[in-house]
Parts: structure tokens; C-alpha cells; sequence
């Protein structure tokens, strides 16, 4: 068994689940995060909140994001932060080009 789990790639159904979960979450984020930009882009106040975004620290990016309602997503009662950091990263990625 030691040269099962050590070895052979064998994990615990706990392992396996916590494995998928995380797969999961990152492709929701994955998918997500670039309809968080397009909202974003759409509003009317789209380049005031870029300059805006642009004026907060990176690691406080997602709370703009998120406080904006851009990853507010229907059926959710409140934002995703991973969606809401991957969005703030697109939209930096996006200005710096």
C-alpha cells in the first residue's frame, strides 16, 4: 500500500473530491472572468471606472471589482473573488497593451 500511494499516484476519496472542487472552481473562474470584463467595458462609466480601477492598489483590485457588481453573476447572492481578481487582471493586462 505504501508503494501504492507513494509511488503508484493512488490518492483518498477525500483527496479526490478536494482535487475536483479546486479543478472546478478554476474553471469557473476561467469562464467567468472574461464576462466580469465585458460587463465591465459595457457601462456607461466604463472608461471613469478604468481610470478608477487603475488609481487602487493591485491587491485591492478585486474589492473594486467586486463592490462594482461586474462579478455578481445571476443566482449568486454575492461576488466570486476569484472571478473578480482574474477580471481585474484582464482589465490591467488589457490597458497595458
Amino acid at each position: 500500500m505504501v508503494v501504492g500511494f507513494n509511488w503508484g499516484g493512488w490518492t483518498l476519496g477525500s483527496t479526490a473530491k478536494e482535487m475536483v472542487q479546486k479543478g472546478a472552481h478554476a474553471a469557473l473562474v476561467e469562464a467567468l472572468a472574461p464576462i466580469c470584463v465585458d460587463k465591465f467595458q459595457r457601462t456607461a462609466e466604463a472608461s471613469a471606472n478604468l481610470v478608477e480601477l487603475k488609481k487602487v492598489n493591485s491587491w485591492q483590485q478585486d474589492t473594486f471589482i467586486e463592490k462594482g457588481g461586474w462579478a455578481t453573476f445571476p443566482g449568486m447572492t454575492s461576488p466570486e473573488r476569484g472571478v473578480a481578481q482574474a477580471c481585474a487582471n484582464l482589465l490591467a493586462a488589457a490597458t497595458k497593451q
